[in-house]
């Protein structure tokens, strides 16, 4: 049994906060205690929040060892360790009497910055809690309080798995990369990935691989090699790749225990462009999509405001700050007054204006009027990660309700965005890029919070063969967002922060392409 650690301190609370440094936004984490306060470094990602292991460690005295050549940290109890390492999705808890160990599985994985491993915080709180023998709550927004572990905790060990899961593979080679569909009997909730001299490692836990029936050798695509062996509970791939490989990404199969993998190329096949490739990348087209409109209202703000003339509104005025401050810049509307215009129809209009950027401008919302959930986000085209990704993308889509032939959209199942994801990983790189300006510019916003860049499945985004961001400008089921967005001058300061973002990423794009 767990033996709980006696220690004074009668609270912990830790406080979100960021303040500039050289001009760039740092976030912090403070720890109060009775003692005093001290800062730790912390890391927004997608709406989570990372805290430095070390640094929590020393503002605690809790003993640690960190091995910077495995990138791992151990953090040591009186009778329990915990083990994290580097972009792994797991952490290992072990008595230290009975040698048990426990594996726990953390959503997403942890990041190493500045040699500094960071780990999810709202995920990471009840394995250390356990460990440390106190219990670490967290309270939204912005602080987490300790107190006393009513019963011990007992470490059972995982339990050994049995049998052939992963029986084999799929792979299919496309325009944009390679799709590898492993067949399973068992459904593989989650894994660790590393990328390194051309080798992309995925371990899976607790599965067992037929490894004669996992090999693949090629040298047309970006895929070269396909290796996997079982260690111990575990089965490793190595999947080898060539120097055109970019990003991948891992789905589960919907409605299966099938797991796919997609491994994306680059941009451009050739080491330079011609001229007159070049000239077909200028950035000369914008294409702004005010979402909604006509007998599509959108969502409707706790002020009574539409959702479509707040989108309208933000558009309208963006195009103008980009005719009147980028002369050489086309602006393409997919709608300039209250019109309803199918989803489709939004990409095609932008393919067939030879767009370089579509910007699909929206509002959100919550069930539950009015709502404490405020801010702006930004979403690139992948399938829903989380439930309010999917449910976003959800409330987006069904728009195809209004139009005359909603059945064109019945295919687009998880799977088949995973297959429409590889077609826009091309343009992938750039969208993020993007995604990213939007998201470092509206941290200066003090009138709207930004919430991050999250990734859901848009059919509005589908279409458009180029860079493609959807922006969700605020919470109209918010009364602080709802007043601001509904306003002229709401909407005008939008777009100028949009705007300087779009000025950024064409200053990075065309500096990229003169340099390709």
């Amino acid at each position: 049994m767990i033996k709980h650690l006696k220690f004074n301190l009668l609270f912990l609370i830790l406080f979100i906060f960021s303040f500039k440094v050289l001009g760039q936004a740092t976030n912090n984490v403070l720890i109060v205690t009775k003692e005093g306060m001290k800062n730790i470094p912390a890391y927004i990602r997608e709406g989570t929040i990372y805290f430095s292991v070390k640094d929590f460690a020393d503002a605690l005295s809790i003993n640690y060892y960190y091995n910077e050549n495995t990138q791992k940290i151990e953090l040591k109890f009186d009778n329990t360790s915990v083990k994290v390492s580097a972009r792994s999705p797991f952490f290992i808890l072990k008595e230290k009497t009975s040698g048990n160990e426990r594996v726990i599985q953390l959503p997403t994985s942890t990041y190493l910055i500045n040699s500094k491993l960071f780990v999810p915080l709202q995920y990471s709180l009840k394995t250390i809690s356990v460990a440390y023998g106190n219990e670490l709550k967290f309270q939204e927004p912005n602080k987490i309080v300790i107190g006393s572990v009513k019963e011990d905790v007992k470490i059972i060990p995982d339990e050994p798995t049995s049998g052939i899961n992963i029986t084999g593979l799929v792979l299919d080679e496309k325009v944009n990369g390679t799709l590898i569909t492993l067949k399973s009997n068992k459904r593989i909730p989650s894994y660790y990935s590393s990328f390194k001299n051309n080798v992309l490692t995925l371990i899976f836990r607790k599965v067992t691989a037929d490894v004669d029936k996992i090999k693949f050798t090629g040298n047309t695509g970006v895929v070269k090699k396909i290796e996997a062996k079982n260690v111990g509970q575990d089965t490793e791939f190595k999947i080898t790749v060539g120097t055109e490989y970019t990003t991948n990404e891992v789905m589960n199969v919907e409605k299966s225990n099938d797991l796919q993998i997609t491994i994306h190329n680059k941009l451009f096949d050739k080491p330079n462009l011609t001229d007159k490739l070049k000239e077909k990348w200028e950035f000369d087209v914008i294409v702004i999509d005010a979402g909604h409109g006509g007998k599509d209202a959108g969502a409707i703000g706790v002020n009574g405001v539409k959702e479509k003339d707040v989108n309208l509104g933000i558009a309208l005025k963006l195009g103008k700050l980009i005719e009147q401050n980028m002369k050489d810049v086309k602006v393409v509307y997919t709608r300039k007054s209250d019109t309803f215009i199918d989803l489709y129809k939004r990409g095609k209009i932008a393919n067939e204006h030879n767009g370089k950027l579509f910007i699909s401008i929206h509002c959100n919302s919550t069930p539950k009027k009015p709502t404490d959930a405020n801010g702006f986000e930004v979403y690139l085209l992948r399938p829903g990660r989380t439930k309010e990704a999917i449910s976003i993308a959800e409330f987006e889509n069904s728009v195809i309700k209004y139009e005359d032939n909603p059945n064109r959209y019945e295919k687009l199942t998880d799977e088949n965005f995973i297959l429409v994801s590889m077609a826009h990983s091309s343009y992938m790189k750039y969208s993020e890029r993007f995604a990213e300006y939007l998201h470092k510019e509206f941290t200066r916003l003090s009138d709207l919070n930004s919430r991050g860049v999250k990734q859901a499945g848009f059919y509005v985004l589908v279409g458009a063969s180029m860079p493609s961001v959807l922006i969700e400008s605020g919470f109209l089921s918010n009364r602080k967002d709802a007043k601001f967005l509904s306003t002229s001058r709401g909407q005008q300061i939008f777009a100028e922060y949009v705007f300087n973002s779009i000025k950024k990423y064409r200053e990075s794009y065309e500096f990229e392409m003169k340099n390709e």
